[in-house]
């Protein structure tokens, strides 16, 4: 999983990423929100789900301390985070504000 989230996230392409867990309520919420995200920019984001307790070593790495916690990256450089479920609304404009 390493190799390929580098790839992933090293791409010129906005790659928001969404750590996750099973078991997480507010987790639950934020996907259908982020399907909504993804209906509405389409091709100008690609969004990824990583299990915080499938992928130990990468939530390790970015400190992800709580979950659902959302990193967007382009060119494998942190642009945004934020931990805590967010509206269709703020995500879209974050986004946006980075294409």
């Amino acid at each position: 999983m390493k190799q390929s989230f580098n790839t992933i996230i090293n791409s010129s392409n906005l790659v928001l990423v969404d750590f996750f867990a099973d078991w997480c309520g507010p987790c639950k919420t934020l996907a259908p929100i982020l399907k909504d995200v993804k209906k509405e920019l389409g091709d100008d984001i690609k969004i990824i789900k990583i299990d915080v307790d499938k992928n130990q070593m990468l939530s390790s790495k970015y400190q992800v301390r709580g979950v659902p916690t959302m990193i967007l990256f382009k060119n494998g450089k942190q642009l945004w985070r934020q931990s805590g479920v967010i509206d269709k609304n703020g995500i879209t404009s974050v986004v946006r504000s980075h294409l």
